[in-house]
Formats: C-alpha cells, structure tokens, sequence
C-alpha cells in the first residue's frame, strides 16, 4: 500500500524513506489509525525530520505491539541554495554552511519521549547526512528568519548511520573525560554545547536511567553513571 500522505513529501523525508525501504518493504502504510513511512519485516519505520512532538503520541501507541525505528537525520555538513525571488525565482547563489550539526543534537527533540528508549520495541537510528538547504526570500523580514524562508531540505549524502537500540548505549554520548560525578553545565563545557542543550541531554539520559541523580553541586543537579 503506497501514496498515502505524499503530497506535500519534502525531499529530505522521501530520500530517507527510499534509504530504509529496500527489500520489498511497504510505505505509507495505515497501522492502527496511523501512516507509518516503513514497514519492513522487522518491524516499522518513521522518519522524523523536525519537531518530535507530531509524533509523540503516534510513537508511543505503536511501540507497544512492533518493532519500531524512529530515524532522525543531522546535518554534519550543509550547503545553501539561495533564491533572490520570495516565489523561488532567479538565479540562485550556492555556498557551504559553516555550521556543522553534531549527533548530541538529537536530544533537543528526544527530550519528548526519552522514555521511549526504555521500551525493547524502540529503537533510534541517528542519520548523519550532508544536504541541501534552499532557501527563498521571506515575504516579511524578521529578526528570526533574517528575511529569509527554508524552502526544502534536499539530500546530498548518508555519511553514517548510529544505532542506539537501549539505554545503556547512550552513554557514549557521555566524554570520557567526565569525573565521576558531574552536573549539566560539565557537559556544556566538555563536549562545548549549549546549557540548554546540556540541561535537556541530562534529562533525557536521567528518563531512561542511563545516569542518576545523587544530589546537589551549588544551583545544579550532581550526577552519576547508572549501575543498572
């Protein structure tokens, strides 16, 4: 059963879908009152190329009688493709961005549901891609967008593909550095990411009991690696 709820498929979301549609499986197919991507005979498949919060509810319905993989991709290296013309029109400059997205990024949507990875039916595929970013000109100018609209993602490349399949193999996200107890903003410094971003990484790992909390460093939470 294919074509449900394709019409308005971005690039980035079909590519991906074809990646992890081989060997006869089946796409858009209706499960329980819900369009699943990819199912293939082990198990289903959902692509998630922005906010998890559309799916929290679909994810943690379905996991409870298949097999699932959300997969989520990140752009460790991403060109812009820009149109002059707020229509798409015009010819476009091309340039690489500077920024390079890092897996650890993931935990600012996974902070939705991380005890989802607790389930022996879940499993997170990390997708590091190279891709494609156009880019038209706003119809209003904000401080937000810079007068400028994302208009596609496109995939250029799969890089890699990391699986985490339970808790305790998201402890690799942890650095090695780390002593053995540690608070949020030890992780902003060591792996030279955000606090907010640090303080939702801590969450999620302490949801799925991949660390603990064991009291209190001045204003922040003291954490430990699980024994569990």
């Amino acid at each position: 059963m294919n074509g449900i709820g394709v019409l308005n498929e971005q690039h980035l979301h079909r590519a991906l879908k074809d990646f992890y549609a081989q060997d006869g499986a089946h796409t858009e197919v209706k499960i329980q009152g819900y369009v699943v991507d990819v199912v293939r005979e082990d198990g289903l498949v959902e692509i998630q190329t922005g906010n998890f919060t559309s799916i929290k509810h679909k994810l943690a319905a379905l996991v409870q009688y298949y097999p699932l993989k959300l997969v989520y991709p990140i752009a460790t290296e991403k060109w812009l493709l820009k149109y002059p013309d707020k229509d798409g029109k015009g010819t476009p400059t091309r340039r690489k961005s500077p920024k390079r997205a890092r897996p650890v990024a993931v935990f600012e949507e996974l902070v939705r549901f991380p005890q989802l990875l607790i389930s022996p039916n879940f499993t997170l595929d990390i997708v590091l891609i190279q891709e494609e970013e156009v880019r038209c000109r706003a119809r209003r100018h904000t401080w937000r967008n810079k007068g400028w609209r994302t208009v596609e993602r496109r995939l250029l490349e799969v890089v890699e593909v990391q699986t985490y399949e339970n808790p305790a193999q998201m402890a690799r996200f942890l650095p090695e550095t780390l002593s053995q107890t540690f608070t949020s903003a030890d992780l902003t410094e060591k792996l030279a990411i955000s606090r907010r971003l640090a303080g939702r990484m801590a969450y999620c790992l302490r949801e799925m009991g991949t660390i603990e909390q064991v009291g209190k460093r001045n204003r922040f939470n003291l954490y430990a690696r699980s024994m569990r």
